[in-house]
């Protein structure tokens, strides 16, 4: 597959996927940042000034697909550009970095992406969710389904 990884579609090789396009250079975009594999750009549609988008360059749907080294070069490109927006002159108290996989997670465009974006007080953007504390039980229950689903990556995890 032209030296993708298995899951990955090469370079613009998805072509009704609007981040292949910007890859491709077919789609607009204000790019912030470009190393040939990985892509950053201005969200068209930002929580806050300075709300960027880190993607491959390669057509990776979700984080099935995702190549381990890939997901660890898109993080270190949305925490460097995290550190850039704290240093830029945006407002910026804090960050929030956030990756949406599948429509039940509100993923709305299929090529795996990273938000960062800048907070401040006072800023629109909420998660409402049920927060409350649950059950030694319950969270002891819920740990071991998650142990029971571990798959060793790269031949070995490091977990409890």
């Amino acid at each position: 597959m032209n030296g993708a990884s298995e899951g990955e579609r090469p370079l613009g090789e998805e072509p009704d996927c609007l981040f292949c396009a910007i890859a491709r250079g077919d789609a607009e975009a204000s790019v912030v940042y470009d190393d040939g594999t990985v892509l950053a750009f201005m969200d068209l549609q930002p929580v806050t000034p300075g709300h960027l988008l880190v993607v491959p360059r390669a057509h990776v749907a979700g984080l099935t697909d995702l190549d381990p080294g890939l997901g660890t070069e898109i993080w270190r490109v949305g925490h460097q550009l995290a550190l850039a927006l704290r240093r830029s002159t945006l407002r910026c108290e804090g960050i929030n970095v956030f990756l949406a996989d599948g429509e039940a997670a509100f993923q709305e465009i299929f090529h795996l992406h990273l938000h960062v974006f800048p907070r401040f007080r006072g800023d629109d953007f909420r998660l409402v969710a049920d927060w409350y504390p649950r059950e030694r039980a319950e969270l002891d229950a819920t740990a071991a389904a998650v142990r029971a689903g571990v798959a060793p990556v790269d031949g070995e995890f490091s977990g409890p």
